[in-house]
């Protein structure tokens, strides 16, 4: 399986070597883009001069500060016309642990949409405050009652989507832009009949650097979770492949306590290395026992 990480950045240059590095220790053969968006700090420069000696290393320059959202939009286009079999979203501070990217990959393979879950059994947010708790936990509550969205974590922003999701989804439809993008692509791949998997967390604050929460960022998410309660769902723009029933259906898993795959998994191919870094509404709500065997497909 042929795998991208997008992880879109302004003003990461003091995460970015640790991350990368964390990356391919545990994911060492997908690729990664970084979208960054003309950070003032150098962050473009510096993966332009990481990318000379790892061909797993991409980048894509935006002229300026222009959203989370279509950041994740322009990457998964990147994927899309590249062929990935999957797209990852993760921060670049250290809040999303490469450590669980294994814990993805195997869940990716009988999976159309893995969600990182703050918010179920084996999750935990140890140190963030009492405020933050309260705001994330309770912007949670409200989406996902008002949109009637069975997953615990619908604005985990730490996620892996299988290429035939993306085509799916008409991405340039898509409006939000802060992290109101996360409940609305959760949204939108749930009516679209996907299955989705949540496998636990944990998340931590940054490392380095500053918060990008602000005030209209959660006043976005609050206005597109009202808006869209009273609008039609979103429209698939391509029908689901022959031979796969979908359900829009919801497991947690625990998929650290699940058997590894023996097949390989991250990119695949002829990806030359060297140097540099090392190495719809009516959806169904499956319990930990339920498998998530994917429908055979024609």
């Amino acid at each position: 399986m042929r795998t991208l990480i997008i992880i879109p950045t302004y003003n990461e240059i003091e995460n970015l070597p640790s991350l990368l590095e964390g990356i391919f220790t545990f994911a060492p053969e997908t690729d990664v883009l970084v979208v960054d968006d003309n950070s003032p700090d150098g962050t473009g420069n510096l993966i332009e001069e990481l990318k000379k000696n790892d061909a797993r290393i991409h980048l894509l320059r935006r002229p300026g500060k222009l959203g989370l959202g279509t950041a994740y939009i322009a990457g998964f286009k990147y994927a899309i016309v590249k062929r990935y079999d999957a797209a990852f979203e993760m921060d670049a501070d250290f809040s999303h642990d490469p450590c669980y990217l294994p814990d993805f990959l195997h869940a990716i393979q009988r999976a159309d949409l893995v969600i990182g879950s703050r918010y179920i059994p084996g999750g935990s947010t140890p140190n963030w405050s009492l405020v933050r708790r309260m705001i994330s936990g309770s912007g949670n509550i409200f989406a996902r009652g008002v949109l009637n969205i069975p997953v615990h974590d619908c604005t985990g922003g730490y996620r892996c989507y299988r290429r035939e999701v993306l085509e799916a989804i008409d991405l340039d439809s898509v409006q939000s832009r802060g992290y109101a993008f996360q409940v609305e692509m959760t949204y939108r791949v749930l009516n679209q009949g996907f299955k989705i998997v949540e496998t636990p967390i944990t998340f931590m604050d940054r490392r380095l650097g500053q918060s990008k929460m602000s005030k209209k960022i959660i006043i976005e998410a609050f206005t597109y979770v009202i808006k869209t309660r009273f609008q039609r769902p979103p429209v698939a723009t391509l029908a689901p492949q022959e031979g796969r029933q979908h359900t829009g259906s919801i497991a947690v898993r625990d998929v650290r306590k699940e058997k590894m795959p023996t097949i390989p998994v991250g990119v695949a191919g002829n990806t030359k290395q060297s140097g540099g870094t090392s190495g719809n509404n009516g959806n169904s709500v499956a319990n930990a026992s339920q498998s998530l065997e994917r429908p055979s497909q024609s």
